[in-house]
Order: structure tokens, then sequence, then C-alpha cells
């Protein structure tokens, strides 16, 4: 799923940024300079919305950036977020299935070495309409 949500940016005294996302609690990071912070709070809204996808949890509609009031230093930005794509980089961990194919087909399959969890992926891939990366 994707999703874009602003972000506040607070400059604090030691040279650090630390980023909130106002519509998300306890969603919040910090980097040494606006590029970091932005790397990092793109990773920390994927996780949150990730979490909050596995949960099953309500995810509230972003703000209006507009709406965000800043000061002094302070700034609103957008930030975003694609889970499936977070997903395919961070949940790499196998998981067993176990499934029933006819008897013949395993015996052919077997006798031409077919690799069968490969099969599955990319049979899974196509029929949900995913690519490979």
């Amino acid at each position: 799923m994707k999703y874009v949500y602003p972000a506040l940016f607070h400059l604090e005294d030691d040279g650090i940024f630390f980023i909130s996302f106002p519509d998300l609690d306890g969603c919040f990071t910090q980097g040494t300079s606006i590029a970091e912070g932005m790397a990092m709070a793109a990773d920390a809204l994927n996780l949150m919305l990730w979490h909050m996808e596995e949960e099953h949890m309500t995810i509230p509609e972003p703000s209006s950036l507009q709406d965000l009031k800043t000061e002094n230093d302070d700034f609103a930005t957008l930030i975003c977020a694609d889970t499936l794509t977070y997903r395919k980089q961070h949940d790499t961990k196998a998981v067993r299935k176990n499934l029933s194919i006819p008897r013949w087909l395993d015996t052919l399959a077997s006798e031409r070495n077919v690799n069968f969890s490969n099969i599955l992926q990319n049979a899974l891939m196509h029929e949900l309409g995913l690519d490979k990366t």
C-alpha cells in the first residue's frame, strides 16, 4: 500500500533534527541532516504503517500539509511510504506451506528436478500481479 504523510522537522539545539508525524502517535525519528532526516522519516513511516497493517489497526487519514503549524526554523514536509516495497526488502523470512498436487505431477516434476519453492513463488507473484523486484 502507498501512503503520503506530513512530517514535522524540528531543529534541536545540538543541530539534530527531531522528526515527528502528527497523525501517527509514537512515530518519530531523528537525523543529523535534512537528507538523513528524510531517509529516517521514510523508514520510520514505513515501519509504523507496516505494523499497523499487520495488527489490522485503523490507519488515520493524513492531515493537510497546510493545516500544520510550525515555529522558528521548524518545517513540515510530505514523506512517502510504500509498505509493499518495504515488506519485500525487510520481511524475507521463509515460511513453510503444505500443499497437495496429483502424484503423477509430483513424479514428473521430481524426475525433472523442478524446484517447487521457486515455481510456487513465481506463480504467486504472477497471480498477484507483482514483479520480482
